[in-house]
């Protein structure tokens, strides 16, 4: 049995120590500088929990809604691409405890949709062929997905720096499952 893990950042050094160099890399970077990167941990570094004294905890309520659906606690796991390059449920494991689905998932949202009942969105970029992207939506409606998360901050796809030293590739027998089917050429054609 492994050593006990007892904060949220310890993660990381397991993750980088089971990964293989490629995968961790990826899931760990961002795009040209990693600029947003560090402001988005910075931001989050700042966020505080204000305890509560002298006050009823008998019975605690952590449900929220989102979108008007009813979620259990204010947590959601952002979209994350290739999930299968970590572990080979992938996207499944994740949405047995999560409800948004990356449009580049290694699972596609008919396979999630089958791990069992649950409030799921669709995480969506917008590309040129506005087929591919009428395709998904009705794919992921019918799959019983509730919501599009529309990305919209990739009119290109950014830098990656450690995808280019690493020469990204997905490793094989992994592929694009949502786009399996599709004519859509390359990645690069978000807009």
């Amino acid at each position: 049995m492994g050593e006990t893990v007892t904060n949220v950042s310890e993660y990381q050094a397991i993750a980088k120590q089971k990964l293989p160099k490629m995968a961790y890399d990826y899931y760990a970077s961002g795009a040209e500088d990693e600029w947003t990167l560090k402001e988005n941990r910075e931001a989050f570094s700042r966020i505080l929990f204000r305890p509560r004294i002298l006050i009823d905890v008998s019975t605690i309520d952590m449900t929220t809604s989102v979108l008007g659906m009813k979620i259990s606690m204010p947590i959601m796991i952002s979209p994350t691409a290739f999930q299968k390059m970590a572990h080979p449920e992938g996207e499944y494991a994740t949405a047995r405890a999560a409800s948004t689905l990356s449009s580049w998932a290694t699972s596609s949202v008919e396979e999630v949709a089958s791990t069992g009942p649950g409030i799921r969105f669709f995480q969506l970029y917008v590309y040129k062929d506005r087929k591919v992207v009428e395709q998904l939506v009705r794919r992921a409606e019918k799959a019983g997905f509730k919501a599009i998360a529309l990305t919209v901050d990739t009119p290109r796809l950014g830098r990656r720096e450690a995808d280019i030293k690493n020469r990204f590739v997905l490793p094989p027998g992994l592929t694009l499952k949502n786009f399996e089917g599709l004519n859509l050429g390359t990645m690069d054609q978000v807009s």
